[in-house]
């Protein structure tokens, strides 16, 4: 059996994951509260695989934490030249509350109009008022999840160095 040496594992590509889906694991632990309602089960369910809610959960957590990440990435990257401080500050807000008007409004039109629109009829209680407060409950907390932590970086950004 041979042994490689740890300076030639390649480490890069696990870095890269952990910090593109680690973010989207945590939130996805976080919010897992919310699969206590049947609604939410089913509608894990009704997508593929099918007939289990663990992988549809978890990839809707981990894609979903893909604009959050990728956009405070690029919000750093872009003000990296720049008066770091206030530019970074302001432009990692704008992003926060754009993405979180998009989560809470966007959660519920994805799963009560498009997946049922596109043949995916997943609400055995025929998409009440209840269904909708639940989608509008779970897209502001998976927000809030990404939008509290990164606030309180931005509110550090703005302080002068």
């Amino acid at each position: 059996m041979s042994v490689v040496p740890a300076q030639t594992l390649d480490v890069g590509w696990v870095a890269l994951a952990a910090l593109f889906f680690g973010p989207g694991a945590v939130a996805g632990l976080l919010c897992a509260p919310f699969l206590v309602a049947e609604r939410l089960r089913a509608l894990c369910r009704a997508l593929p695989p099918g007939e289990t809610v663990v992988v549809p959960y978890a990839a809707a957590a981990l894609a979903g934490s893909l604009p959050y990440v990728a956009g405070t990435l690029l919000v750093l990257s872009e003000t990296a030249d720049a008066a770091r401080g206030a530019a970074a500050s302001n432009a990692l807000v704008g992003l926060l509350v754009a993405l979180s008007v998009c989560y809470v409004v966007g959660v519920p039109l994805l799963a009560g109009v498009a997946l049922p629109f596109a043949g995916v009829d997943w609400d055995p209680t025929g998409y009440g008022l209840g269904t909708w407060a639940l989608l509008g409950a779970l897209g502001a907390a998976y927000a809030t999840v990404f939008t509290v932590p990164l606030a309180l970086f931005a509110l550090v950004l703005a302080f002068p160095a």
